[in-house]
């Protein structure tokens, strides 16, 4: 059964205006992770291939309109050639005039807009508005007097006859003499005809005029009087709303800043194959530069581009063209993009989503709506402590619980209180590693791991033996993840702040192993894995984990080394640098993995309360679904053996076997109990007996050094102690014996 998943309108679209910043966060525009719609071009949009530049058509190019595709590659047929071409033709009206609910949003913003601004000046006219009236007023008519005074007397030509009398001109300081004679006679009689003529209309108003009249009439002058005295820093009328710079682009502005950035030769200059426009809320330049050089060279010229532009380099957004490598599509914001929230999220308003389905997450830098998607792959998200990462992840899993169909297992390894309420919902759920109310969380995410797993690998085996009519490919469908006799689900795996767990001193190699192996296996069976860590590093996340993620998350971090431990090696080569984000830039970050571009994903916001909000409504739909499981409804795990590390190392050891290679050790423990051991036999010779040490280290038993003689040669390997691991046994049984 597949259901349509509906949304209602993602909070203000103004959001709160901020200043802009300074600091370059992310230099690509493109930033639609996952598809908008379904593949449809949104209008203004520029990504369709852009013309031949001498083509006549391209003339006459309206703002924000999309382009037709070089002739070379139109579609072979004339029939989808016209239809491309209709498609790319601009509506006669836009939207917002013949969409009825554009029209209804458009006419709320108007009325919310113009009323703050009207309330807004209404209640500073009485309060502030008519004191600095009455205070600028005397300086106003004293400057109105003075410049009637200057006229009259023509102070504008003093400096001229004192320049002709510094210089001994007597000709020319006797012209300009008689010069001023004329002028100050002839003002003269004009200002006292004014003066009696404004008398004379002054006496009538103030003994024929009605009252109001006449009450009109002195606050208008005093009006007048008071803007022409206001001081030029402090005006009259304040603003009821924050202003940004905006100004006309030209293309000597975009020359001087290719100029001062190095990417002009004296032979060759920049070429504009499409005229300037707007696009948006800012301005589309698309340049080709001199032969030589290319997109990278844009990219790393960034910051110097954006000072010849004479903005700041959070306005300047680079876009590769894919067919010319001197081609470069820019983006100029009026103002910092990122510094606006995007608002509450969509799934507040969602009766249910389909997780096969791209579901809403956040938006671009140019407010275009950013899909994500978490079929076939899993996700790691990456960033300094508050800077959105828990809210950016917790989203995603929020799409997951409103789909009835997917099994959700939560893990955070901080203990806060932002993933609580997800106990309503998910099938494992566990929080801190620090055992409570007789609950270790470590034990029950090692159970999780393994249970997952084991369901991996049956999927495996059950996928390929399904009949062709139900699987035909032997791949998931909607169709068998909805059915519940074949119990095949989708299924997201959380780990936040997943580094508490892999340094865990006895369970952490362990867990380590299951993680990598679902990362990297489980995704094609229908079961993806988001880690989110606010140490990225190797010793806290090892690399071994990170890369089998396919999509990474970066928000905000403090410096380049740490974006591309996130985001993968290479990146910041390609321009993408988490660590130039802001700190106002909460919840915004580089996605990169998801879809064939990366891109800056601004993620809506959901609290606590909304969060709530959601899992409430989700809880519901999987009770009428029937599908609620595992620690939603107080099932627990199938119980774990009692043997302990220690028994199972005592029956592997054989008899006469005074000591024992660590690695020989493990690939028994995996013969005994694979599903236990099993990913530590997987492991290389050196991590095998790293992960037994480990494992060994809490009950206070050490490794030695072991030598055997193989082949002749003399080899040396970390082992351990037949007399040791008999002790502690011993030890622990008398304690149990007493107590």
């Amino acid at each position: 059964m597949t259901e349509t998943t509906t949304f209602t309108p993602a909070g203000d679209p103004e959001g709160t205006e901020r200043p802009a910043a300074d600091v370059l966060p992310f230099p690509l525009r493109k930033a639609t992770p996952a598809v908008l719609g379904e593949g449809e071009a949104k209008p203004g949009e520029w990504d369709a291939e852009l013309p031949d530049a001498d083509d006549p058509e391209a003339e006459g190019l309206t703002e924000g309109a999309p382009v037709d595709p070089p002739r070379e590659v139109y579609p072979p047929s004339v029939a989808e050639w016209m239809e491309a071409r209709d498609k790319a033709r601009m509506p006669v009206l836009p939207d917002w005039v013949k969409l009825p609910d554009q029209r209804t949003a458009v006419r709320k913003w108007a009325v919310r807009h113009y009323s703050a601004v009207v309330g807004y000046h209404a209640v500073r006219l009485p309060l502030v508005y008519t004191p600095k009236i009455c205070m600028y007023s005397p300086r106003g008519a004293w400057r109105w007097s003075s410049a009637i005074g200057r006229w009259v007397f023509d102070a504008e030509g003093k400096g001229l006859r004192l320049a002709s009398v510094a210089n001994e001109d007597a000709a020319e300081y006797l012209k300009l003499s008689r010069q001023r004679n004329d002028r100050v006679r002839l003002r003269g009689i004009v200002a006292t005809v004014a003066g009696f003529v404004g008398l004379a209309a002054a006496l009538t108003l103030y003994v024929m005029a009605p009252s109001w009249l006449l009450a009109l009439a002195v606050a208008t002058l005093t009006t007048t009087l008071g803007v022409v005295g206001a001081p030029a820093d402090r005006p009259l009328i304040d603003m009821a709303k924050v202003t940004f710079r905006k100004r006309r682009l030209s293309s000597d502005i975009v020359i001087r800043a290719h100029e001062a950035a190095g990417l002009t030769t004296k032979d060759q200059t920049i070429a504009f194959p499409r005229p300037i426009g707007r696009d948006g809320d800012g301005w589309r330049v698309i340049v080709d530069l001199p032969y030589g050089k290319t997109f990278e060279d844009a990219m790393k010229a960034h910051a110097r581009l954006a000072s010849g532009m004479d903005i700041a380099p959070t306005q300047l957004f680079l876009d590769k063209d894919e067919t010319s490598g001197r081609r470069v599509s820019y983006w100029i914001a009026d103002r910092d993009p990122l510094a606006v929230p995007s608002g509450k999220s969509p799934l507040l308003g969602a009766t249910r989503v389909d997780f096969w389905k791209p579901f809403p997450w956040g938006v671009d830098e140019r407010g275009n709506p950013v899909m994500a998607t978490m079929l076939w792959l899993s996700l790691l998200v990456g960033a300094v402590p508050r800077q959105g990462k828990t809210f950016s992840a917790r989203t995603i899993a929020l799409a997951a619980a409103l789909d009835p169909y997917v099994r959700l297992y939560v893990f955070d390894g901080k203990a806060s209180p932002d993933w609580r309420t997800f106990a309503k919902v998910a099938h494992r759920i566990g929080f801190g590693i620090v055992p409570k109310n007789g609950v270790d969380p470590v034990q029950h995410l090692l159970a999780a791991l393994r249970e997952l797993k084991a369901d991996v690998e049956d999927r495996y085996h059950r996928l390929s033996e399904l009949p062709l009519h139900v699987c035909p490919e032997g791949k998931l469908t909607p169709e068998i993840s909805r059915d519940k006799k074949l119990n095949m689900p989708l299924t997201l795996f959380v780990v936040d702040e997943v580094q508490e767990y892999l340094t865990h001193p006895e369970h952490g190699k362990e867990i380590l192993s299951l993680m990598v192996y679902l990362a990297r296996v489980a995704p094609a069976v229908g079961v993806s894995v988001m880690t989110a860590t606010q140490k990225p590093d190797d010793k806290a996340c090892p690399s071994e984990l990170r890369d089998q993620h396919q999509a990474r998350f970066a928000l905000r971090v403090g410096a380049y080394q740490v974006s591309d431990t996130i985001l993968g090696a290479g990146s910041y080569s390609e321009g993408l640098d988490a660590s130039k984000l802001l700190k106002s830039h909460k919840g915004v970050g580089l996605l990169k993995g998801m879809s064939d571009d990366s891109g800056i994903v601004r993620t809506y916001l959901a609290d606590g309360r909304d969060a709530e909000r959601v899992l409430t409504r989700a809880t519901a739909l999987r009770e009428a679904e029937g599908t609620l499981s595992g620690d939603a409804v107080g099932e627990v795990p199938a119980a774990e053996t009692s043997a302990t590390i220690l028994d199972d190392v005592a029956a592997v050891l054989g008899k006469g076997e005074a000591k024992v290679w660590s690695e020989t050790v493990v690939d028994r423990l995996a013969d005994l109990r694979p599903e236990v051991y099993g990913p530590w036999a997987e492991l290389e010779a050196k991590p095998k007996a790293e992960a037994l040490s480990a494992a060994l280290k809490p009950h206070g038993i050490g490794t030695v050094q072991i030598s055997r003689r193989i082949d002749g040669e003399q080899v040396n390997k970390r082992g351990i102690k037949r007399d040791d691991i008999a002790t502690v046994i011993t030890q622990r049984n008398q304690k149990r014996d007493a107590g």
